[in-house]
């Protein structure tokens, strides 16, 4: 019986790329729900009908290009559904912005990095066999604060599993994973964002976009490898009861 996904994707510019492949490989069927639509990039405040949790198998929520402190009424939508997702076992995948609402959605909160991280960075990883010290490309100016209390109730034990010195980059809880990271990119997408970046992010970081792009699409394989071997890991050792990998 095929599995089904929900991948959120929360703008127009951003896909699942290497992690919606991977799963669609080891047999989820994907359903994408983009929440802010192109006309709506510059007024975000909009409102979706999320699908309940128990209709999915799994759930991806991509990153975004705002922050999850502007609490508005999607973001309190998602922010619902995936403490459902957790209550009913539902695996959740956050990633970046999707990993942030994770751990808010699990009582953690969300506050400004010390610097905006873009580019490679490698993390420190206390369990490399689920993730691997990287290099992981970084595209966030926020970071979560998890939880002070790590263990009991129904919100079960929050494991931190890497970490750099701008943030902390993953963590599992349950059946779902959060990392900070960016593993699905792809040079086609991170150019959208460069592209549709109406802030200069890329001028006030100092770094220039056309080189970073071509640094990705020459990484693409070893990225591509590692995308796919932390996905299989989130199934193995985290969602759990994953389809076996070809």
């Amino acid at each position: 019986m095929t599995k089904r996904a929900l991948v959120i994707a929360h703008d127009h510019l951003s896909t699942a790329g290497h992690v919606g492949d991977r799963l669609a490989h080891r047999g989820y069927a994907l359903d994408e729900l983009l929440v802010v639509p192109a006309e709506r990039y510059a007024t975000p405040d909009v409102e979706p009908r999320f699908p309940p949790a128990a209709e999915y198998d799994l759930i991806l929520s991509l990153g975004a290009p705002w922050s999850v402190t502007r609490m508005n009424a999607w973001i309190r939508a998602e922010l619902d559904l995936l403490r459902d997702a957790h209550r009913l076992g539902v695996p959740v995948l956050g990633i970046c912005f999707g990993g942030q609402l994770l751990a808010a959605s699990l009582g953690g909160s969300i506050e400004r990095a010390p610097r905006f991280e873009l580019g490679w960075s490698e993390i420190e990883a206390d369990e490399p066999e689920l993730i691997g010290p990287g290099p992981w490309f970084q595209f966030h100016g926020d970071r979560w604060l998890l939880p002070q209390v790590t263990g009991g109730g129904e919100g079960g034990v929050i494991r931190e599993l890497a970490r750099n010195e701008v943030a902390s980059q993953a963590f599992a809880c349950g059946r779902s994973l959060g990392v900070q990271f960016h593993p699905e990119l792809t040079p086609e997408v991170l150019q959208a964002w460069f592209d549709g970046d109406d802030e200069g992010i890329a001028d006030a970081v100092g770094v220039d976009p056309e080189a970073l792009v071509k640094e990705v699409r020459a990484a693409l394989p070893e990225a591509r490898e590692r995308a796919y071997a932390l996905v299989d890991a989130f199934l193995a050792r985290v969602a759990g009861g994953g389809v076996s990998a070809e």
